[in-house]
């Protein structure tokens, strides 16, 4: 499993984290949510050790990875696989050598291997016969997939998914939700989920947990979460401009 005890994390003023606690459970599908600049994305890169806490400390299958060199942090990160908000395709490789990036800088198996791996990864993210395309010539959804595909070609334990349907039609964004669904049941990868996409949420999580000034102020079932009493979530959850959430509005003349 993953841990986070008690992390805070700042850059300059920003205090980001103040205490943040959670667990990830091996095998479930945790989403964190909360508005933006709460901190969701700092808790991913926090988990897979691209950035380190202030204080506190993170656990990842009870290693403790906060105070690790280089060496040591590079093999627990080996563990996991990250989907950028953005897909971060490379623009001047094809699709198929997208998919096949890490396994060759990092795995160097056999290209023959490595090109079968391309195709059936492609083939779980419903992407059949697009190898040979660069990604100026795909769809947002198409782009988000093959970033899914490439990610999964690694055979993580922990797969982290950064806002995978931002910038996405509802349709789209609804097919993402299922693919991650269904490769949850195929592969048994433990995943966590940073979204503001409620729908999604409520679709996706075994677990939901809301972050709201640095720390987790709930964490259940997407079921409770939907009926929560506590009014930060609630807010939240419905999307309303009254409650104890409070946004800086910006007035132009």
């Amino acid at each position: 499993m993953i841990r986070l005890v008690d992390v805070y994390r700042s850059f300059g003023p920003n205090h980001v984290l103040r205490g943040c606690s959670l667990e990830v459970r091996d095998g479930e599908t945790l989403t964190v949510i909360g508005g933006s600049g709460t901190g969701k994305s700092v808790t991913l890169k926090l988990m897979v050790g691209l950035l380190k806490p202030d204080r506190g400390q993170i656990y990842v299958d009870e290693q403790g990875i906060s105070r690790l060199g280089e060496k040591d942090l590079a093999e627990v990160q080996k563990k996991f696989s990250y989907v950028f908000q953005g897909g971060a395709l490379f623009d001047s490789l094809t699709v198929g050598e997208n998919v096949a990036f890490g396994l060759h800088n990092l795995h160097r198996y056999p290209a023959s291997q490595i090109a079968d791996i391309v195709r059936e990864k492609l083939g779980l993210v419903g992407l059949v016969g697009i190898d040979h395309l660069k990604p100026a010539e795909l769809s947002g959804g198409m782009r988000k997939r093959v970033a899914i595909a490439r990610a999964i070609a690694m055979a993580p334990k922990y797969l982290l998914y950064d806002e995978p349907t931002t910038g996405l039609d509802p349709i789209m964004s609804d097919i993402i939700n299922d693919l991650i669904l269904n490769l949850q049941r195929k592969l048994g990868t433990t995943a966590v989920v940073v979204t503001h996409d409620m729908k999604a949420a409520y679709k996706v999580s075994n677990r939901i947990a809301m972050l709201y000034e640095g720390k987790i102020v709930q964490v259940d079932t997407p079921e409770n979460i939907r009926q929560s009493v506590n009014p930060l979530v609630q807010q939240f959850i419905t999307g309303s401009a009254e409650g104890p959430i409070k946004m800086k509005v910006r007035a132009f003349a």
